[in-house]
């Protein structure tokens, strides 16, 4: 059985500098006009500071679930891989009863009956850009005191649950599904954070990479963003 801590460890051996994820953002707001892109080494940099925070700081373990109140994006992508990593279940939607929140609402940060993470998605933020509510980590300021190196103290059963999503959930051993040709780079306008997930799971499972364009962009240049890219889609 693959489980995502094996498809990162795949994606490292294949082609640690191959892009894995590339995100262009057309939304509204400070973030417009960002392209992002990490390789499979930071990418799994990310994770690994991510899942040291979920264990050390929050003492995330396979039982726990993760509010992961996020859109689909790139830090979305290292959220939902750190809490494979540390053995716990993606929450995604309308959920009660998580241990953790991470989103980027201060809002719903400040009102969570579990502790919470604020993140900001600028890519160069070095803290969050609104005040951060007690007690509330700020994901860009703290994310990066925590290790580039990553073990887990407890692996999951594979009939643990691994994603929580519209009444829903799917284990451990029912997550990781390859799809579409080998290597394929797939360019996807989703807005559906648990879709992106599995789908960046297949196609990372299948040595592939994801664009994601977040926002509003007219379909020619979403066409030539896919040529620019070698992408299939959107």
């Amino acid at each position: 059985m693959t489980r995502p801590a094996d498809v990162l460890q795949q994606m490292l051996r294949s082609d640690s500098a191959k892009p894995r994820i590339t995100t262009y953002d057309d939304t509204d707001g400070p973030t417009r006009g960002e392209r992002i892109e990490l390789s499979a080494r930071v990418l799994s940099n990310w994770v690994s500071k991510a899942a040291n925070a979920l264990q050390d700081e929050f003492d995330i373990a396979p039982g726990s679930a993760v509010h992961l109140d996020l859109p689909p994006h790139w830090r979305t992508a290292y959220w939902a891989l750190a809490t494979w990593s540390v053995g716990g279940a993606v929450a995604v939607g309308d959920t009660g009863g998580a241990d953790l929140l991470v989103t980027t609402d201060p809002g719903a940060a400040a009102t969570s009956d579990s502790p919470a993470v604020l993140v900001t998605l600028a890519g160069l933020a070095r803290s969050a850009a609104v005040p951060v509510p007690p007690g509330v980590m700020d994901e860009a300021r703290e994310l990066s005191t925590h290790g580039d190196q990553f073990a887990a103290w407890e692996e999951p059963a594979d009939d643990d649950p691994a994603l929580v999503h519209a009444g829903g959930r799917t284990a451990y051993a029912a997550l990781v599904s390859p799809a579409g040709t080998q290597g394929e780079r797939r360019h996807l306008t989703t807005t559906d954070t648990a879709d992106f997930l599995a789908t960046c799971l297949a196609l990372w499972a299948s040595d592939g990479s994801v664009v994601l364009s977040r926002g509003e962009a007219p379909a020619d240049v979403l066409v030539e963003r896919s040529r620019v890219e070698g992408a299939t889609g959107p």
